[in-house]
């Protein structure tokens, strides 16, 4: 009977999830002695390193899930930390068994990569592309977002990854694996997750030319573990500078969004980071207008950047064989900015908002085309 119900403790605490990687810890050979003596389930696990983030929530959930086999009286979690051939191990594990970096993404990758850009700033694309990922990711998709406009950095806080001091959390390093943290589903990136210096209540700029800029997004690339994804968004830099002729050497696969206002300024430039895109090989796929007409309590219509800048943009990316749609047209929202102030998205803050239901839109279009199998070899270890 005793080990019969330490089996049953063993696997309940197996299916527990560490947070962070999110698979199970009995995956992550995470797990120690475990024993069940007179009632006391006494479950040994391994963190990952000293000082993990996710502990005490990994401790809890290991609490609870010993506690919950019948039979269990009082739970002892004795938490160690796991040797440096154990991180290896893990690490290899974690990279299917590469034991070298290498870049998930690319062509043969069932990840959709989708990068989201304008033609130049202030366009609300950052924000279009933080409520578009956690719509994605409330569609039950595993997303990624790398926020690669690193002059600009703004994703973490559009998503509530930020400490009392207003700034992103360091991402947990595991060897040379890079944890990103996750908010509202998404799991997220950001170059201001690396600039806060000790004693100092603001994050540093970032004052970069082209190879340091390309490294940084190889890196993101490569190092970060998103483990399995169905999307991974890419925030990119306004125009067409260096990080998008690397993110167009790097994923010369990737699928684009381009990201316009209404005014006819904004349009014009923002169909030159389509072109340039297409000539890198990506594909446009839509096109979303932000701050579009707004309805007043009134009933009044308000066209503060005027209209039919969206239209403009996909008419310019189309061609006969590749139509380009406009994907939405999100008006004018006091809830969408006050949600990206506070961290909250308005996809879920206030789902009612016309702006949630026109970003939520763009999602359930971009939800039905995943990639495929078709064309692609597949790679099988016999």
């Amino acid at each position: 009977m005793t080990a019969e119900l330490t089996a049953r403790v063993r696997d309940a605490v197996a299916g527990v999830t560490d947070p962070e990687l999110r698979r199970p810890l009995g995956e992550l050979d995470m797990l120690r002695d475990i024993a069940v003596r007179d009632g006391v389930a006494e479950v040994g696990i391994a963190l990952t390193i000293v000082g993990c983030p996710a502990a005490d929530r990994i401790e809890r959930d290991v609490r609870d899930a010993a506690a919950s086999v019948a039979g269990v009286d009082a739970v002892d979690v004795r938490v160690g930390v796991m040797s440096p051939d154990e991180r290896k191990a893990l690490t290899e594990k974690l990279r299917g068994g590469r034991a070298k970096r290498e870049m998930p993404f690319g062509p043969d990758s069932l990840t959709r990569v989708i990068a989201v850009t304008s033609g130049k700033g202030g366009v609300g694309k950052s924000t279009i592309t933080a409520n578009l990922a956690v719509a994605l990711a409330a569609r039950g998709l595993r997303v990624g977002l790398i926020d690669a406009d690193v002059h600009g950095f703004s994703i973490p806080g559009l998503l509530g990854l930020v400490d009392t001091d207003g700034l992103p959390p360091a991402p947990t390093r595991l060897d040379d694996l890079i944890l990103p943290p996750v908010a509202y589903g998404v799991k997220v990136i950001s170059i201001g997750m690396f600039l806060r210096r000790p004693g100092e209540d603001a994050a540093g700029a970032v004052a970069w030319r082209g190879p340091m800029l390309h490294r940084t997004v190889q890196q993101f690339l490569t190092d970060v573990f998103f483990g399995d994804l169905d999307v991974l968004l890419l925030d990119m830099p306004p125009g067409t500078g260096d990080v998008a002729i690397s993110v167009g050497q790097l994923l010369p696969h990737a699928d684009v969004l381009v990201v316009t206002t209404p005014q006819a300024a904004a349009a014009e430039v923002a169909v030159r980071s389509g072109l340039v895109a297409r000539q890198t090989g990506q594909r446009p796929i839509g096109v979303i207008e932000n701050m579009a007409a707004m309805t007043l309590p009134d009933g009044t219509v308000l066209d503060l950047f005027g209209a039919g800048g969206g239209d403009e943009v996909a008419r310019a990316l189309s061609d006969d064989e590749t139509p380009v749609p406009l994907l939405a047209s999100v008006p004018l929202s006091a809830a969408l900015r006050s949600g990206g102030d506070d961290g909250h998205p308005v996809v879920l803050s206030q789902p009612d908002d016309p702006a949630a239901q026109a970003i939520d839109a763009a999602a359930a279009a971009l939800a039905i085309r995943p990639r495929g199998l078709a064309g692609k070899p597949l790679r099988l270890n016999v």
